[in-house]
Parts: C-alpha cells; structure tokens; sequence
C-alpha cells in the first residue's frame, strides 16, 4: 500500500520539462550552435553558373547619347472644322445628314421653320411696293412743280414743299427696300448649308428640337488636313520652334511618326501654366479627327546612359535579368530598365559600362 501510494504522487512537471529541453536541443543544431565541426559562413551563397552555350553573341555594354524625351498627351483635330447652328430661334425641321457622311460645300444640311420669317418677308414686300409707288407719285409732282416754277407759276414755297416730299418719298422707298432685303436674307438662313466640303462629325439635335443661336445642330470638319493639338508645360516653352520636327506617338494605331510644328500660341495658360501647341500631321490611313496622341519633345538636353538591345533582356514575369559573362561562365543578374529608344533600352540599374553581356539572351535561359 505504500509503495502504490508514493508512484501515484510523483511531481507532474518533469514531462513538459523535458519536451522543452528536446525541442531546445533540436532548435540550436538546427542554427549550427550544437554539433557540427563546420559552420556555414555569413554572406551569400553562390548558385550554379551555366556555361557559355554555341552559337552564343556577346556585347560590351557600353554608355550612349539619350535624349530626354517627355510626353503630352493631344488630340487629334481638323484644322478646318465648323460647328453648324441657325442664327435665329426656329422650329427644325429637316436634318439632312448623319454622322460620318461627307457633303460638298453648299449642301443642304438642315432646314428650319420659315412661316414667322416669311409673314415678315411678306410684309416688308409689301411695305416697300407702297413706298414705291409714293415715291413715283412724288417724283411726278416734283416734276410738274418744277415745270410750274420755271413758268413762274408756282410760288417758291409751294416749290420747296413738294421736292422735300418727293425727296422723303424717295427716302422712305430705299428704306423699305433695305428692309425687305434685309428679310429676304433672314428668310434664307433657315436652310442651313455646308460652308465647305468636308465630313459629317457630329448630329447634335433632332426635327423637331428648337433651333437655337450658337447651338450647333451639326458639327462638319476636313478629314485630310489634321493637326496634333497638345499643352506642354511651361519649362518645356523654350524647347519649341515654328516648323521644328517632333515625334508623334498613336497608341491606336500603335506607330510613331514624324510631324511638324505648325502653330504655338503667343503666351503660356496663366491658369495651367500650359502652352498650346499644334502639330501638322501627314495624310496617313488610319488617322481620326478627336482620337488621342502623344506628342513627344525633348525639353532638357541629351544625356549619357547605359544602353543594351532589348534582345538581349529575359523577362521573369515582371523582373528582367541579362546573362553577364564572367570568364567562361554566365551569371544571371536582376536589372531595372527605364526608357526604349528604338530597339535600345535604357538600363537604371544592374549593369555598368565596360561589362560583357549575352546578347541573343534566349540562348542562355
């Protein structure tokens, strides 16, 4: 009985005590603190090179002359382009044309509601036909008075009288003239006409929409002679001259074409601090009024830079390495590429002039 007692009362703590001692004792051989003769050095650990493969093409990388190129982003637009609106309020309507037509200059593009112009035409006619006709019967009388004087048979009052009435009924006649003219021309400005030949951009309003002044029903611009319409900073004022070629960049298409300036505005947005700048564009296939481009200026001057062919960069999803050569063996380094300048790109960091690089770079993966 005492025996069984004194087991059955033994301290509860030596067994988490001694699974802390193991797992201690695995942790320091597992850091090299316990066992081992040799220990494994701070610093890195060198990887497997790869040999130089056949048919491999080195380069020695080397500095070149980049521009520094910054770009604005523009919109492509008609140097010719109207926006097509009635002068007077009226009813429309007829729109004759649609989005993308082209039309010759002096094509009908929309009509208006004439009946109050016309009541007005009408009336002036009328207005200046009376006048007309007073003035006739004046210029008779005037002639019979002027007869009776020269007889000495008229009074010189009575003579002063009627050619001041025949000269106010002529008067009130060119009046009435001018302003049945003057209708005639109101009356036909509500037949909208093409100023010039061009496409069809845009239908802004509908029959039966009410004609305002200055509120454009359709826009109308020449799609062969486009510019480039681009605000670049002020810093960048300095880098630009009349007729200097620059580069053009369409991300849709996706080319880069060379243009020239064709206007700069006479002083910088003193709210953007912007200056405004169009670029003449040659007449290509492909290019819209209202797409987006970039124009592309140099505004500080040329610097050195590191410069490699793009064939020669592996891309590692979104890091890019070369193979450098070092001796007989290739090594494969980490870079950060900035700029592309044809088929040279422009290398940040990662390599430095002087070293020696695989060039077909496809070879060495």
């Amino acid at each position: 009985m005492t025996e069984q007692f004194s087991e059955s009362h033994s301290p509860r703590w030596l067994i988490p005590a001694a699974a802390i001692t193991a797992l201690l004792l695995v942790i320091l051989f597992a850091l090299g603190i316990l066992g081992g003769e040799k220990k494994t050095e701070s610093g890195n650990t060198a990887l497997p090179e790869s040999s130089l493969p056949a048919g491999a093409q080195t380069l020695k990388v080397g500095t070149q002359t980049a521009e520094n190129n910054l770009s604005w982003q523009g919109v492509v637009r008609s140097r010719l382009a109207a926006k097509i609106a009635p002068k007077l309020n009226a009813r429309i309507l007829e729109v004759a044309v649609n989005p993308g037509d082209k039309v010759k200059q002096g094509q009908v593009i929309a009509r208006l509601d004439d009946r109050d112009l016309r009541a007005a035409y009408n009336a002036a006619s009328a207005g200046q036909a009376a006048a007309q006709a007073q003035a006739a019967q004046a210029n008779a009388e005037e002639k019979r008075i002027i007869d009776l004087y020269n007889k000495q048979a008229a009074t010189r009052q009575n003579y002063e009288a009627v050619l001041a009435q025949a000269q106010s009924a002529r008067a009130m006649a060119n009046q009435a003239a001018s302003s049945a003219q003057q209708s005639k021309v109101m009356l036909g400005e509500n037949v909208l006409y093409a100023p010039f030949e061009g496409v069809v951009g845009e239908r802004l309003q509908e029959p039966g929409d009410m004609g305002l002044p200055n509120q454009a029903i359709v826009t109308l611009h020449k799609p062969d002679d486009l510019r480039l319409e681009a605000s670049i900073a002020s810093h960048c004022a300095a880098a630009i001259k009349l007729g200097m070629e620059v580069k053009v960049r369409f991300d849709t298409p996706q080319q880069t074409l060379s243009a020239t300036v064709d206007e700069i505005a006479p002083e910088i947005d003193p709210q953007t601090r912007t200056l405004a700048v169009k670029v003449k564009l040659p007449n290509l296939p492909g290019l819209q009024h209202g797409q987006f481009a970039w124009l592309e200026l140099a505004c500080a001057s040329a610097q050195q830079a590191v410069m490699i062919p793009s064939a020669a960069i592996l891309h590692y999803g979104q890091l890019q390495a070369v193979k450098v050569l070092d001796g007989q063996r290739l090594l494969t380094r980490h870079i950060r590429t900035g700029k592309q300048y044809g088929d040279q790109v422009e290398i940040l960091s990662g390599l430095r002039a002087g070293e020696t690089i695989l060039s077909n770079a496809g070879l060495g993966q």
